[in-house]
């Protein structure tokens, strides 16, 4: 997983609460188990009309936002089924933070094992970085996960919380499978000393 340490990106303004994983990412599209591919579906359907052509008023559609790293969203992110595709496809397109008033669990959780940023923070907060990122491709923000700070394109600078593990997992580029492999000396150990203890194993 590529490491996380800071960004300095387009931010494109979402303001629609509620947005759950199928409208993301849709069941449709739930045909593989790669972590690759989904982004071109990522809001389908208020992306494409349905001849396939582009919704020229959807944000992600308009050429300001269309090389966005930062989603400003509205309340209760992620919401709906646990599909692990919905942060596949945000993190295929090039979406690496999203900032809103709260998260589903586990979409939020799912979004860190991805090496997805999701930051809480109060309304007035959110609401003042959304009116950041609707003046577009010039106004563009700085997440410092080692500081634990925005930074507005204004240079109003907004704290933030996280966990002190999922901090470090992202910092460091650990997936579950990078946590694993951390102790592969210990496993390797174990495995050794149990087969000479247990050779019929």
């Amino acid at each position: 997983m590529e490491k996380f340490t800071k960004i300095q990106g387009i931010a494109a303004p979402m303001p629609l609460v509620n947005i759950d994983t199928d409208m993301i990412i849709p069941k449709v599209f739930l045909k593989s188990i790669q972590r690759t591919g989904f982004g071109k579906n990522l809001f389908d359907e208020m992306r494409y009309n349905r001849d396939g052509t582009e919704i020229a008023d959807f944000v992600l559609n308009k050429p300001q936002y269309r090389d966005a790293e930062i989603l400003i969203a509205g309340d209760n992110f992620g919401c709906g089924s646990s599909r692990e595709h919905a942060p596949w496809a945000i993190a295929d397109f090039g979406i690496k933070c999203i900032v809103s008033t709260s998260f589903a669990d586990i979409f939020f959780n799912n979004s860190f094992k991805n090496g997805i940023l999701p930051i809480v923070l109060p309304q007035e907060q959110v609401d003042l970085l959304m009116k950041d990122a609707e003046k577009g491709a010039n106004a563009r923000m700085t997440v410092d996960l080692e500081a634990q700070e925005i930074t507005t394109s204004d240079g109003e600078v907004i704290t933030f919380e996280v966990d002190a593990f999922k901090k470090h997992c992202l910092l460091n580029g650990l997936d579950d499978i990078g946590l694993t492999m951390e102790k592969s000396a210990s496993i390797a150990s174990f495995e050794d000393k149990a087969a000479q203890e247990r050779p019929w194993v």
